[in-house]
């Protein structure tokens, strides 16, 4: 996906449940970019291969680092690579009941097989809402990232089904956080 569907999509940010987890005393897009800077120092040991890997599969640098603070706070909160209660793998978290997760958890093989199921999610949500624009389709592939194709029922309502029901938007924010402030 381009820099511009993700610098045009629109966001609420971090919800309730997702800000709390910092204790930041924030909500909203300002929660995500706090929890986007805070894991900047540990996202910057990946940034090589971050960009490597999104501009290899066209998909702009900072949606990767974006998923990666919310998935894992850039490595932070897995155990030996393992995060989801030992069912995702890696930076990205690769789900092993749904995938066989390829590469050490901050390997590039890791970054790519995670983008490739990523550019999956976004060509099916391609189809199925081909009215919606590049940004709304790039929020709705993101949703099922999170969740699957099947859970996003709408454009409108992309994160109804998502964990903390802010998925697509937390990530959006943090994902614009890192390409104003990051380099990605």
């Amino acid at each position: 996906m381009s820099h511009s569907a993700l610098m045009g999509a629109q966001t609420t940010g971090a919800g309730p449940e997702t800000s709390r987890q910092d204790n930041i005393g924030v909500r909203g897009v300002a929660a995500s970019h706090a929890m986007a800077q805070t894991d900047l120092s540990r996202m910057k040991q990946y940034k090589s291969i971050i960009n490597q890997v999104g501009n290899a599969k066209g998909v702009d640098p900072a949606i990767i680092a974006g998923i990666i603070s919310r998935e894992s706070r850039a490595g932070n909160a897995l155990n030996n690579g393992w995060g989801d209660h030992g069912n995702a793998w890696g930076l990205m978290q690769v789900d092993k009941r749904y995938h066989t997760p390829q590469g050490g958890w901050n390997s590039k093989e890791h970054l790519s097989q995670a983008t490739d199921i990523l550019t999956g999610f976004i060509r099916d949500i391609r189809n199925k809402f081909p009215g919606g624009t590049s940004s709304e389709q790039l929020k709705g592939g993101l949703a099922a990232y999170n969740q699957g194709p099947g859970a996003v029922h709408s454009l409108s309502a992309v994160d109804a089904n998502t964990t903390g029901r802010d998925y697509s938007n937390d990530v959006i924010a943090r994902a614009q956080w890192y390409s104003n402030n990051g380099g990605f």
